[in-house]
């Protein structure tokens, strides 16, 4: 990419140059790279990121060693890695302020990496570090989602909200999840979802309130709501989802695809006591337990599809426009 704009942005470049190890730096074959609706944003560009173009898209990196620079002791040519996108020690983000995944070759520094487990496969490893290393802080870290509570995930067909399913349901919860088509709310349901709302043929604040009861203050009246709303997508869904909590209830959020600058009647969060936590990215440590997860079979690191690399953009519009269920992964 070398400007903001839409999709057309995008181009393959076939004599992009190879990137070259450096002191501390690997070298990686790509075998699967993920996109995120934080591609989206950076191809349309965000205020106040500026970005060093050209710029080679794709934040979530799974590969093969094949470059190993000096000072590099603890990885070897042919070691199955994960790319950290997050660089904790200089700073910066794959994809963003350096060269991401989506490309036959990425330079990341060694500190990043994290070693692939038998058993789980590149494209299962590269699913996982922004959508469900995300899900997993705001759930657990932030969220301390409980059993035995009911949760409303929005979103939910999508690569943050099917990992929130299903650490909803690993932690006990009842789910009540989100869809907009049938065959998506069956899909949340075979994954494990109690309850699914089709938010285009009905209103989601109404059949919640069906589910769960209806939050009130109100002298020997029977208060109910959710006890967690998850909300990523923001815009005009934002109001409605805190009418869904009950007195005390916690709205999650880690992200705004629908819009940042919402409307909200503040009486409404001190009235019902509510509590509204943001999330921001995940740890090292989320990353490695969610690998551990997937070798164990408790967790699915869900795949919609893996497109060629020179399809690319492609790849991102179906992300744009939502015509998704997991996550969208780019390599071979």
């Amino acid at each position: 990419m070398r400007e903001h704009g839409d999709n057309e942005k995008l181009k393959l470049e076939l004599d992009f140059p190879d990137p070259i190890a450096g002191e501390g730096d690997v070298v990686l074959a790509v075998k699967a790279s993920s996109l995120n609706y934080h591609d989206v944003f950076t191809r349309r560009g965000m205020p106040g990121i500026n970005l060093p173009f050209p710029i080679v898209i794709g934040l979530d990196v799974a590969g093969e060693v094949i470059e190993v620079g000096p000072g590099v002791t603890d990885w070897k040519v042919g070691d199955r890695v994960l790319v950290d996108p997050i660089n904790r020690v200089e700073g910066g983000l794959m994809g963003e302020t350096v060269p991401g995944g989506l490309a036959e070759r990425c330079k990341a520094r060694a500190h990043q990496l994290i070693r692939i487990p038998e058993g789980v496969s590149y494209e299962q490893a590269a699913a996982l570090p922004v959508a469900y290393g995300t899900a997993l802080r705001m759930m657990q870290t932030i969220g301390q989602v409980q059993a035995g509570e009911k949760v409303l995930i929005l979103g939910a067909s999508g690569g943050v909200g099917v990992s929130c399913v299903q650490l909803a349901k690993l932690a006990g919860a009842e789910v009540i999840a989100c869809a907009g088509s049938e065959e998506k709310g069956q899909r949340l349901k075979e994954l494990g979802a109690d309850h699914v709302i089709l938010y285009t043929q009905e209103d989601f604040l109404k059949a919640t309130q069906a589910l769960a009861g209806k939050a009130t203050r109100r002298v020997g009246a029977v208060s109910g709501g959710v006890d967690v709303v998850v909300n990523y997508t923001g815009g005009d869904t934002w109001a409605k989802s805190l009418r869904c909590l009950k007195i005390g209830g916690r709205a999650l959020t880690c992200g705004a695809t629908a819009g940042y600058a919402v409307d909200e009647d503040m009486r409404y969060i001190w009235t019902f006591e509510l509590q509204v936590r943001g999330s921001n990215g995940w740890e090292r440590s989320d990353l490695e337990q969610l690998l551990s997860l997937v070798q164990a079979g408790k967790l699915k690191a869900l795949v919609d599809r893996v497109w060629p690399l020179e399809q690319g953009a492609d790849a991102l519009a179906v992300i744009e426009n939502r015509q998704v269920f997991g996550k969208v992964l780019v390599g071979g």
